[in-house]
């Protein structure tokens, strides 16, 4: 599962690293961001450009905007079974902008909290993660622009403190994710990022208030 993850680099940066086209003025850093908030995300690999979704996957034949709360992942092994994600798995398929995310590690002893973990790239650099969109429309008439994001198995590096992990693609590898591609091919790129390319260090308890979101989130905690 990823249930929080960071995008702290500037728009500015992202968009110089990926090549991405407009930015958004509403898009800021963020340093704990949760499920039910507006998040960047791409959708066109010809233009680029950064629109902002609701974290959370609202399906079309939803009756409101609670279930997406169930739906911040689609695990990768299952996509096109599943009646929420086969859809846009074909049609719908997006990346979710990022530069870390956070894991939490089960304690050893008995009633100790949970553990949380960032995980980075070993540079720092930003990179996107396999995501799924869907519009939806409520019945007053609203329309809203969610996404999930997309999960695989843990590599040796995430396994140590959980049992799923998100899909990473960087930007040598991130634009073939929007292609009109084979399903076999896009499936291959739902696969564990290697652990060598990548940097983890423990942060204090302070991620597992979705209120926190500022840099005191991320710094490393004193062990």
């Amino acid at each position: 599962m990823c249930g929080r993850f960071t995008i702290t680099l500037e728009p500015a940066f992202f968009q110089q690293e990926l090549d991405l086209g407009r930015v958004p003025s509403e898009w800021t850093p963020r340093y704990n961001a949760a499920p039910g908030q507006n998040i960047p995300v791409v959708r066109d690999s010809g233009t680029r450009d950064v629109a902002m979704l609701r974290w959370g996957l609202v399906p079309h034949w939803a009756k409101d905007l609670s279930i997406g709360y169930k739906m911040i992942n689609a695990r990768a092994e299952t996509l096109r079974e599943k009646p929420s994600f086969r859809n846009a798995f074909k049609q719908r398929r997006c990346l979710v902008l990022a530069d870390g995310f956070y894991e939490w590690q089960k304690p050893a002893a008995r009633g100790a909290p949970k553990a949380p973990y960032r995980f980075i790239l070993e540079g720092g650099e930003p990179f996107t993660f396999a995501g799924l969109w869907e519009s939806w429309t409520s019945p007053e008439g609203e329309a809203v622009e969610s996404c999930t994001i997309i999960t695989c198995p843990p590599n040796e590096l995430v396994g140590e403190v959980h049992n799923r992990m998100p899909v990473i693609l960087d930007k040598d590898g991130c634009w073939g994710w929007l292609e009109e591609l084979p399903a076999d091919d896009l499936q291959v790129m739902l696969s564990p990022y290697p652990a060598e390319k990548m940097a983890a260090y423990p942060v204090g308890q302070r991620v597992n208030n979705p209120r926190f979101d500022d840099e005191k989130c991320i710094h490393p905690l004193d062990v």
